[in-house]
This record gives C-alpha cells, structure tokens and sequence, in this order.
C-alpha cells in the first residue's frame, strides 16, 4: 500500500468548513483507507491506499460531501512525491522562517502566464519558483499583508491548490516515514 499526503483546500478557517478531525479520521478508516493520521485542525492527512492519488482526491471529496455536506477540493502527494519537494527546495538557501515559506500543491502545473503575474506581485524579497506541480513561495516580511501570498491563496491560479508552510510539509514527511 502507498503512504498519501491528502491535503484539503481551505478548511477551519476563520470558523468556514468545519471538518473535524477526529471525524475525518474515522470517516477515512470507515471508506478503507488504512494507517490514517491528521495533522493540526487545517485538514492534512496521511494515510495508506492501494487507490492511485487521483481515485483517492475524489474518494476523499465525495466523503466530505457526505459526512461534512462541504464541496471542497482534495490535492494528494504520494509520500515519494513528498519527499521530492523537500529535497529540491528550490529556495531553501534564502527562506530562513520555515512558517514564512509555503508550498502551494496544485492539482496540475500552472501557466507560464500565471507564473510571471505571481513574480510581478512579489515584494520585499519575496521569491516564488515553480517545479512541476508545485509553487515555492517565500514571504520574508510573512503572509499577512503579501500580494503574492494572496494571490496563491486565491481560486484565480485556474488549477484546484492548497498551500502549506515548510513545517508543515516536513511534518507530513514525518508522518507518512513514521507509519510506512
């Protein structure tokens, strides 16, 4: 069986989409997914499937909509994939604050286009690099007033995406290495 990172857009935030974890949990086990855990309230999940990443994000959406009546959108990383982002770490060398370096994991690769209007919003050393399916962003002054961190939040990059800080991502790393 893979170790999938499942990553859920947009949910507990600011009390929108309230999924509980412990529910998710058990709703997860319920579908037969295997070796489930979460991590934090913000909807990151490991878990064990012989499904294909694209069977379990849909899976994984269809039971939200059952259990939770939430429409919301699954990005899946195999544990594999995960550990490759961690290891190109393209702006590892300048993102010293691992809470103020996101990856943003998009459902497929953004354009060219998208990508030049994201390094045209960056500001006070902002950095942002695309590798396939996923966006590195650094937001050295932090997200709250960032452009750039906005506008990778948004729904306007065209593709389904869901960011997460680099302590984040190692965790999940974590998770799915400890369990596998």
């Amino acid at each position: 069986m893979a170790r999938l990172a499942v990553l859920l857009r947009g949910v507990n935030l600011a009390g929108r989409n309230r999924v509980s974890m412990p529910v998710l949990r058990e709703g997860l086990e319920d579908a037969g997914f295997a070796q489930v855990a979460t991590y934090v309230q913000s909807g990151n999940v490991v878990l064990s499937s012989r499904k294909s990443a694209k069977r379990v994000a849909a899976d994984v959406e269809q039971l939200l909509v059952e259990r939770f009546g939430l429409d919301v959108r699954v990005v899946v990383r195999t544990r594999d994939e995960l550990a490759a982002i961690v290891e190109l770490d393209p702006l590892g060398k300048v993102a010293t604050d691992p809470k103020r370096y996101q990856v943003t994991f998009l459902e497929s690769p953004l354009d060219a286009a998208v990508i030049r209007k994201l390094e045209a919003v960056a500001r006070d050393g902002e950095r942002v690099a695309q590798v396939g399916r996923e966006v590195y962003a650094w937001h050295p002054e932090g997200l709250a007033r960032s452009k750039l961190a906005e506008r990778l939040a948004a729904k306007g990059l065209g593709v389904t995406a869901t960011a997460r800080n680099w302590r984040t991502v190692m965790q999940l790393l974590e998770l799915a290495d400890a369990t596998e």
